[in-house]
């Protein structure tokens, strides 16, 4: 028993010793590279699933992250940056973090994007200081069945999320729990 909760106390510092040095290297990198990865990801999702690219003609602003680390062994922890584009623009930079206990065991790369489909939406981003998704405006996790079928008549109002490049060995990807948070790059 105590053996066991050592074990799993070694496992979490590893996780936050990793998260920590991921969040060291985050702010030394430039807006400039952010953008880049950001704008990358964003157009490799547009041409795999042109529904994405439907939703952003009307969107308000998408939040791009294009790459996320999850790893863990009972206890989990995420970590990435990404880019505010509003039309083409850039108009902010942002840390996506979050930690969580279960069964779960692996390490994983993905990226998602966020469509904010309303000012209303949008604004929720601005106005909490660090917003932990699954409060607030609701997002619909849009799968590759359900992007085949979305359009700019089906989607209204909230905020839709796309995960793509997902690579590793890790089962399940969600957003509850998830922080975002402005963040200002070198």
């Amino acid at each position: 028993m105590v053996l066991g909760w050592v074990k799993s106390v070694s496992i979490l510092s590893v996780v936050i010793g990793t998260l920590s040095l991921l969040s060291s290297e985050a702010g030394a990198e430039s807006a400039a590279s952010m953008e880049r990865a950001a704008r990358k990801a964003l157009n490799e999702l547009y041409e795999t699933t042109p529904g994405a690219k439907a939703l952003a003609d009307d969107a308000v602003g998408v939040l791009v992250f294009p790459s996320i680390v999850k790893g863990g062994f009972v206890f989990g922890a995420q970590y990435g940056t990404g880019v505010l584009f509003k039309g083409n623009e850039a108009h902010g930079y942002y840390s996506t973090a979050s930690a969580s206990f279960g069964l779960q065991a692996g390490v994983q790369k993905f990226g998602y994007a966020l469509f904010f489909m309303t000012q209303e939406d949008l604004s929720w981003l601005k106005k909490s200081n660090g917003w932990e998704l699954g409060v607030g405006p609701s997002i619909t996790i849009v799968d590759k069945g359900i992007a085949s079928s979305i359009s700019t008549t089906t989607a209204q109002k909230g905020v839709y999320a796309f995960f793509f490049d997902q690579r590793g060995l890790m089962a399940g990807v969600g957003l509850q729990g998830t922080k975002v948070t402005r963040i200002i790059p070198d």
